[in-house]
């Protein structure tokens, strides 16, 4: 019996030292789980971009690269905040269509991503996407219309409850960063220990512009309740678009472009 005992305490300590030690690791390598910052930087003058250039915008005394285009007379231009993984270059098909079509539109990476050197961290990609915004609001008098997209999502919330724009677009948004990684570890206390939780689901309570979020029913990454969760959540709902069997990068190819326009058109004519 007291065999037993001490076998079974012994096991105890080897779970709990288990699960302690797989929490530290979480702890002290979560932003390098947390981000994929890796991949190639497109040169501009590999795109059929030829009327945007390259621009350096300050932020914190550091600064982040990007492009810019200037839209057409009486057209609106797009901020766009990237997803998680590579660099914002490598999504140019977007940007020349926007282009096409007569938006302007500024794309650039965060800090510690491909094309901006520096540290990755919450605070830091808040702060970049607060200089973004501001830095297109000085250079052009056009409205101003937010596109966030996966990681993307939350600096693009958290810029249109600080800021005034036309309209808000959400592409596979989380409730929150510290949602998606409670589904995905739901044995570990990541509310205790995520430093990036991304707040989605208390900034969108202060955005004002009408908010369009698209999202499909076999994301992997970001499951699609998180959309759904979020767009009940916005005090100025315009569209829930959900596209049945789409997984998390493939609503450019499903068509929210053409779904885009006419939401911008709306919020434009508000």
């Amino acid at each position: 019996m007291k065999l037993l005992r001490r076998l079974l305490l012994a096991l105890l300590i080897l779970i709990v030292t288990g699960y302690v030690g797989v929490i530290a690791y979480m702890y002290f390598n979560q932003r390098a789980l947390q981000y994929d910052a890796q991949g190639e930087v497109l040169a501009l003058t590999d795109t059929a971009l030829t009327n945007a250039q390259e621009v350096l915008i300050p932020s914190d005394g550091e600064s982040v690269a990007g492009w810019y285009a200037p839209p057409r007379p009486g057209m609106p231009v797009i901020v766009y905040y990237k997803g998680n993984s590579s660099s914002f270059t490598e999504e140019s098909e977007r940007f020349e269509r926007f282009a096409a079509d007569g938006y302007g539109f500024l794309a650039f990476d965060y800090r510690g991503f491909p094309a901006s050197p520096g540290e990755i961290s919450e605070t830091n990609i808040l702060a970049d996407a607060l200089a973004a915004y501001d830095w297109l609001d000085a250079k052009s008098d056009a409205p101003i219309l937010i596109w966030g997209r996966s990681l993307g999502s939350g600096p693009a919330s958290y810029v249109a409850s600080q800021r005034e724009a036309v309209a808000l677009l959400l592409e596979t948004p989380f409730l929150s960063a510290l949602n998606v990684a409670a589904e995905r570890y739901p044995i570990l206390p990541v509310a205790l220990v995520m430093q990036d939780q991304f707040r989605n689901d208390l900034w969108i309570e202060d955005v004002s512009e009408p908010v369009l979020v698209a999202h499909g029913t076999a994301d992997r990454t970001i499951d699609v309740t998180n959309g759904e969760r979020l767009y009940a959540r916005a005090p100025n709902p315009d569209e829930l678009w959900i596209v049945d069997g789409a997984d998390h990068s493939d609503l450019w190819d499903a068509g929210i472009w053409d779904r885009a326009k006419p939401f911008f058109d709306r919020a434009m004519n508000r």
